[in-house]
């Protein structure tokens, strides 16, 4: 891998767009918590409208770099839907065909949005969860490993470090360096691993507050890797974990409401990441708290989220 090289986005303006999103306050603690400050990373704001956008740009790229990824292979991965709709819009835009295999159950709004990009989309049992459809994703690539490049976010170290070079990085200047907590999740543990990561080298005191979703029906993008044959994405570090917070389905979604009440449309990775700031708001009292915005609520309208 050679890392010193830098792809040049000068003929792909749409993607020049993907990160320096805005770090916003968002006042939904004050009157409880007045002495803690909440920020959001508005990632909903990239041009795939979500954080996938970043690690799939920087994985993508690379590869090109690398010569791992040529015009004669198929980009291929497996996706809960964000990081689907970020490969079928980036290798449109950069020339390439899209494989993705997607657990059935995804919101019927990010196949479209797939769909529209002209990826091809393969859907596993949504009984045997995310994992099956990584694993769907071995068995096709090793079937025809000529044909394809798997992209492979789950063990890609691009993946985190897309996050520590860039959203990290952002967070830290959009916040003169004050933050104090960061709160996420794991989904391939690209993101809390890469801000985790940076953060910790910037100040060791930062806490990193990791949501853990529970295991059925679990928050759509999240694995909350409780039981022993669930799948860990090989990037994922967990030592840069301080707390890890349990949070339900209903957590998310009751916070995705209150959220839209105050006028934040967002999806339900993004509600379960405010319930845990409202843990933490709790127990810490005073603080500059900083989580991530991942979508918008427009991606979840066939899902039971807005019932």
């Amino acid at each position: 891998m050679n890392n010193s090289k830098i792809f040049d986005l000068s003929p792909y303006p749409l993607l020049q767009q993907i990160g320096q999103t805005p770090l916003v306050q968002v006042d939904l603690t004050r009157d409880q918590f007045p002495e803690i400050e909440v920020y959001a990373k508005a990632e909903m704001l990239n041009p795939g409208g979500s954080i996938k956008d970043r690690p799939v740009l920087r994985m993508l790229t690379q590869a090109i770099l690398d010569g791992d990824l040529t015009k004669d292979k198929v980009i291929l991965d497996s996706s809960s839907g964000n990081a689907g709709i970020a490969y079928a819009m980036i290798g449109a835009v950069l020339g390439y065909e899209v494989e993705l295999v997607i657990p059935e159950n995804a919101s019927q709004e990010r196949k479209k949005r797939m769909q529209a990009h002209n990826a091809n989309m393969v859907f596993t049992d949504a009984v045997h969860g995310y994992d099956e459809a990584l694993r769907e994703v071995h068995r096709r690539y090793h079937a025809l490993p000529e044909k394809y490049f798997m992209a492979d976010q789950y063990k890609n170290e691009n993946n985190w470090r897309a996050h520590f070079e860039t959203t990290a990085a952002e967070i830290l200047q959009q916040t003169e360096g004050k933050i104090t907590h960061f709160v996420a999740g794991v989904g391939t543990g690209g993101t809390i691993t890469g801000v985790g990561r940076r953060l910790k080298e910037f100040n060791p005191d930062i806490q990193i507050c990791s949501i853990v979703p529970d295991d059925f029906p679990g928050i759509e993008g999240l694995k909350p890797l409780g039981q022993p044959e669930d799948i860990v994405p090989e990037i994922y570090d967990d030592s840069v974990v301080d707390v890890k917070l349990p949070v339900t389905i209903d957590d998310a979604y009751d916070m995705c409401n209150e959220l839209a009440r105050k006028g934040w449309f967002v999806g339900q990775s993004s509600g379960a990441y405010m319930k845990g700031v409202y843990d933490i708001a709790r127990e810490v009292q005073k603080g500059l708290i900083v989580t991530i915005f991942c979508d918008l609520g427009e991606r979840y309208f066939s899902t039971r989220l807005w019932d």
